[in-house]
């Protein structure tokens, strides 16, 4: 069985006050984007995976602590299967980039698994299993672009009319998303600026910017709260937004908590000249568009 599932941008991303438990209330535009986690799913003997990919992949963890094993693991539970799975997996997402490359992989593994086995699991009941795995994983299920709340994972989906096109780019020094948060705390915690932080919410003009259409209109209000921890962090990426900014983007924001850096462009022309420039000043540049679907079956 072979399944494709995207990556994705946080069009937006407020991040609200620190919760009890550690996590944060955030509020996400998310879209999903046309670089693709491919997953190939067989019966085996064991719970089984090997990775290849048009990126790096040595980061990718092999055993039982791997997204798609796990989700593996948990369609095989609920439909009774007492066997095991392998998994092929080939990456066209940065890894470790904020980009949900691993979700794609345990959404992608979800599906496949559930029509490998038949079982029959509703495309809801595969969201509400993945988000057992991590807040980004039921998005990649459902794909398109989208309002997630809660830690993320409790998705609405938003219209967005015509084709956005981005330039993401990668870098091979990841960043932690727990320490990119922790950076967030520690910066809002300092006295006499720490700001006011309520319930997040998604700005409306994100939305209305999205059905309209309007990638210009969408720059003026693009904007991702983990951004200023994740410079703090990582000065350097400053460098490579003004870069981008400098070259023509619309709009530039560091995806999620990092280390990739996303671009908003005028359309397909403007993107491969964005993508170009950047390439020739050192940067491994990748043009994308989207909104694409989310996880679906290309063969069995």
């Amino acid at each position: 069985m072979h399944v494709r599932a995207p990556g994705k941008i946080n069009v937006f991303f407020a991040v609200g006050d620190v919760q009890p438990d550690g996590y944060h209330d955030v509020a996400s535009l998310f879209q999903a984007l046309s670089l693709y986690e491919d997953v190939w799913a067989r019966t085996s003997d064991a719970f089984t995976i090997a990775v290849t990919g048009d990126v790096d992949v040595s980061g990718v963890p092999l055993d039982e602590s791997n997204l798609a094993v796990r989700a593996a693991r948990l369609v095989a539970r609920r439909v009774g299967w007492d066997g095991g799975i392998h998994l092929d997996v080939r990456k066209g997402v940065p890894v470790a980039g904020g980009m949900g490359g691993g979700s794609a992989d345990a959404a992608a593994a979800l599906l496949a698994v559930n029509e490998l086995l038949d079982g029959r699991l509703t495309p809801l009941e595969l969201q509400e299993l993945g988000a057992e795995l991590g807040a980004d994983v039921p998005f990649a299920v459902l794909g398109g672009t989208a309002i997630g709340t809660g830690r993320g994972d409790e998705l609405a989906p938003a219209l967005a009319r015509g084709r956005f096109d981005w330039v993401l780019v990668t870098n091979t020094r990841g960043l932690s998303t727990p320490a990119v948060y922790s950076e967030l705390d520690r910066l809002r915690a300092v006295p006499d600026i720490a700001p006011t932080v309520g319930p997040p919410q998604v700005d409306r003009a994100v939305l209305q910017a999205l059905r309209a259409g309007d990638p210009v209109a969408l720059a003026d209000c693009v904007r991702n709260d983990l951004e200023q921890a994740a410079l703090s962090l990582r000065p350097d990426l400053a460098d490579v937004l003004a870069a981008g900014r400098a070259a023509g983007a619309l709009a530039g924001l560091v995806s999620g908590s990092g280390p990739t850096v996303a671009f908003l462009t005028e359309g397909p022309d403007a993107a491969a000249a964005l993508s170009g420039a950047l390439g020739a000043d050192g940067h491994a540049a990748l043009p994308a568009h989207g909104p694409v679907p989310g996880a679906r079956v290309l063969a069995r």
